[in-house]
């Protein structure tokens, strides 16, 4: 005997991609970069601010 589970998706439950506006363009002076609509950043790639990761665990000591 299978243990086969069958069932169909739940339609209508997906919620649109969220928006940040149209015809944004990059924040940085003299940067005529359009950003998407679907990209809540200020910058584009290229101006954004460096991030780093959040790091779990301990930081190696080098020894």
């Amino acid at each position: 005997m299978s243990d086969i589970v069958k069932g169909t998706a739940i339609k209508g439950m997906s919620r649109p991609s969220r928006r940040y506006g149209r015809d944004r363009v990059c924040a940085q002076a003299d940067c005529d970069t359009k950003l998407s609509q679907y990209n809540k950043r200020e910058y584009c790639f290229s101006h954004a601010p460096v991030r780093f990761p959040r790091v779990r665990g301990r930081v190696a000591t080098g020894t």
